[in-house]
């Protein structure tokens, strides 16, 4: 069995940092990219940040960048996401996601591996 279990959410205050962990079982952590998504009540799945590891290259949504910094600990089986400078918009539940095979890893639906998520709150 695949499992993606992130940890590390919680209630912060504007201006306060997270890191958010995604730890990987049954699976060699020979993903194409991985990526972390968030949604908040009523909207649809974000994505925030993506990792392509093969190359290592990183891309970030716009709303994200500068503050937060995806990583991952191969030799853990772990991705990571750094989130600096929160900000009440940045409240959602977090959603590590994961995709097997080469392809397009921009959308939500491109993934196949998904955590259960962990929720992250900004108070102002």
């Amino acid at each position: 069995q695949v499992q993606l279990v992130e940890s590390g959410g919680g209630s912060v205050q504007a201006g306060g940092s997270l890191r958010l962990s995604c730890a990987a079982s049954g699976y060699t952590y020979n993903a194409a990219c991985m990526g972390w998504f968030r949604q908040a009540p009523g909207k649809g799945r974000e994505g925030v940040a993506r990792l392509y590891t093969g190359s290592g290259n990183t891309v970030y949504a716009d709303s994200v960048k500068g503050r937060f910094t995806i990583s991952r600990d191969v030799a853990r089986n772990t991705l990571y996401l750094q989130m600096n400078s929160l900000k009440p918009e940045d409240t959602a539940m977090y959603y590590c996601a994961a995709r097997s095979s080469s392809g397009l890893c921009s959308t939500a639906s491109a993934y196949n591996y998904w955590g259960q998520g962990t929720q992250v709150t900004v108070s102002s």
